[in-house]
């Protein structure tokens, strides 16, 4: 059983659209995508630097654009998904693509929506000077409060060994000062705010605004929540959730576990793919993973999804 996933903030580079737009007709999408959302997503994929893509307004609506890109490489119709894909999820902002890829949005509404989402939450982030850092190593029960005692809040619990801490730039400094007992390293995040915080609960109040007449479809293929990992089949649903999941820690440890549950046999995960691809190989021992970088991974890519893209029953 093949699970499709979408990377979150924090995987895009400069440039890194560059040879995507190589390929028949993606230039055309993005320039039109660009169009309808008011941003360049052309400029800010192929030009940009890295502080450019690091504004959240702008690195949200990229990394959607891209997961949409590369998935529509390897299943040019909604039924080719469907019929081979078993599961589909999205790390933080990945979920947008993934509600777009199983059928609760269309693409361009996930990316009007996903626009809203990181203008909403840059104003947010720029009330307080926050941030995130990735811990790696160490158990829960001993990273979590400490992280509780400095006043940082869990915001990916991302299993694997990997617990990311947002909260104020004092509180971050204050960690990086004094790392939980076991914790290898401590690694600052290229994100500019302290999401999925209560930092993000202006954010939330925008966003069930946008969403007030949203038209959402029940998704054709099992969608897997940030919430709590569970497999969500109502797309109103699905929708409450993305608004909810800005300001609430994202439980990607509970989504991976659920991918195992299902019987899943196979991980690909979409461009700028590699950070979610680390972590199943680490939580998912012996299922095959690819992560599409660049064009040259959909060969690759589409080998695996011949041998493994059929749902599980």
């Amino acid at each position: 059983m093949l699970v499709l996933v979408a990377p979150g903030q924090g995987a895009q580079t400069p440039g890194f659209l560059t040879p995507w737009l190589d390929l028949p007709g993606v230039e055309d999408r993005l320039r039109a995508w660009s169009d309808a959302i008011g941003l360049d997503l052309v400029h800010y994929g192929t030009k940009a630097d890295a502080d450019e893509i690091r504004d959240t307004a702008v690195a949200q609506p990229l990394l959607v654009a891209s997961a949409l890109i590369s998935a529509r490489q390897l299943f040019p119709a909604a039924d080719d998904l469907a019929r081979q894909v078993g599961a589909a999820a999205g790390h933080s902002v990945g979920e947008l693509a993934a509600a777009a890829l199983t059928g609760v949005l269309t693409d361009e509404a996930a990316l009007t929506l996903v626009r809203k989402r990181g203008q909403a939450m840059a104003e947010a982030a720029a009330v307080t000077e926050t941030g995130m850092s990735a811990l790696l190593g160490g158990e829960p029960e001993v990273v979590l409060p400490h992280l509780e005692k400095l006043g940082l809040t869990p915001a990916n619990v991302n299993g694997a060994g990997q617990i990311v801490a947002a909260g104020t730039a004092e509180q971050l400094a204050a960690l990086a000062e004094d790392k939980p007992e076991g914790t290898r390293k401590v690694v600052p995040l290229k994100v500019a705010g302290a999401f999925h915080t209560a930092h993000m609960a202006p954010a939330v109040s925008a966003l069930e605004a946008a969403v007030g007449e949203l038209e959402a479809a029940d998704p054709h293929t099992r969608y897997v929540s940030n919430k709590d990992g569970q497999v969500v089949s109502d797309g109103q649903d699905v929708v409450r959730r993305l608004v909810g999941q800005v300001a609430n820690p994202v439980r990607w440890d509970l989504c991976m576990e659920t991918f195992t549950a299902l019987g899943a046999t196979a991980f690909v995960e979409l461009a700028p793919g590699g950070t979610l691809v680390g972590l199943a190989k680490r939580a998912m021992r012996g299922v095959p993973t690819l992560a599409l970088k660049t064009p040259a991974d959909l060969d690759a890519a589409r080998s695996l999804i011949a041998e493994h893209g059929a749902p599980a029953e």
